[in-house]
């Protein structure tokens, strides 16, 4: 089987591509740079943007399967660059799945599809696409879902979405990274009462949980769906920061703001970005304000059940090889 990932050569990409190789699957990776570590793996590379359809075209082509991991992520920035790497991009994808007759595709989404804005605890796939949505990534990653999840059964192509939730582990480039350099700068608050729980999901369960999707989509058990993915237990989000920091010898996050206050900064701080064109991204956002300080934890008894899905790494051993990671190769 010949198989296309595009982003393969980001943090989750990457992952999913080592479980199709270990398959024994042709893979071919669509990406931005040239990723000389995946050519080297055997990895056929097609240098391109998403956003470019003739690119995407290329790397379509002879496939028999797509997983499209790219995205553009982040919580600032243009619209319109967003709408251009996350819904266009993924039309791209959906037409060039059609014009070479692609029979399977596994779309990478996120829990944001669904922000109200409000607390979820122990939600499923239920809810519906949120709303007030403060930035441009979950609307667009939304819109992006329901388009692929539409394209189900057109062409013969079927479809899935998967939503992975705050994916973290080592090689991470993002999350552990900044932490780790806003605590060092005194600039990490505890946002709210530093109770609320949300939702983890390390690097190779979210890895896993794509290719028993492509499987699943074999089968005819998650075509048109939608499914959460985590450790399947949540952490108690700044508890577990706090913990995370301490074991890399940082120090830890004491002081706190409320969350009407943060949420009020991030407002401010959006409405001075935009109006003096600063460069950079806001220390606070009204996204992350509300990210931060309330639940967001999710169901993911279908996955289980219809993708077979069991997370391999648990949160425990996540964490020591991360830390390990980290003093063998940045302290």
């Amino acid at each position: 089987m010949k198989v296309l990932v595009t982003g393969g050569g980001g943090f989750l990409g990457r992952h999913v591509v080592g479980r199709l190789l270990a398959r024994g699957y042709t893979v071919r990776s669509l990406g931005r740079s040239a990723q000389p570590e995946l050519v080297a793996q055997g990895v056929e590379v097609i240098q391109g943007d998403i956003a470019d359809a003739e690119a995407v075209d290329r790397a379509v082509a002879g496939t028999d399967a797509v997983f499209h991991v790219a995205a553009k992520a982040g919580v600032w920035g243009a619209r319109e660059d967003y709408f251009n790497a996350n819904v266009l991009g993924t039309r791209h994808v959906l037409a060039a799945c059609a014009r070479h007759g692609v029979k399977r595709l596994v779309y990478t989404s996120t829990p944001s599809v669904v922000f109200t804005g409000e607390a979820f605890a122990g939600a499923d796939e239920s809810l519906p696409y949120g709303k007030n949505w403060l930035c441009p990534y979950p609307e667009t990653k939304a819109q992006a879902e329901q388009e692929v999840l539409a394209a189900n059964g057109r062409d013969g192509l079927l479809t899935c979405a998967l939503r992975p939730h705050l994916i973290w582990g080592v090689g991470d480039p993002h999350i552990v990274p900044r932490l780790v350099d806003r605590a060092r700068r005194g600039r990490l608050r505890i946002v709210g009462d530093g109770k609320n729980r949300v939702d983890i999901t390390h690097v190779a369960n979210a890895a896993l949980a794509h290719v028993l999707a492509l499987d699943a989509l074999d089968k005819g058990t998650a075509a048109g769906c939608a499914y959460f993915l985590s450790q399947g237990e949540p952490v108690v989000l700044w508890d577990w920061i706090n913990n995370l920091l301490k074991r890399l010898g940082e120090p830890p996050v004491k002081r706190s703001i409320s969350a009407k206050t943060a949420y009020r900064v991030g407002s401010s701080l959006e409405w001075i970005y935009d109006k003096f064109c600063l460069p950079g991204e806001p220390a606070m956002t009204r996204f992350v304000a509300v990210e931060l300080s309330k639940d967001h934890w999710y169901d993911i008894t279908a996955a289980r059940r219809d993708l077979g899905y069991a997370p391999e790494v648990s949160t425990e051993a996540g964490v020591d090889e991360l830390v390990a990671d980290w003093k063998r190769n940045r302290s």
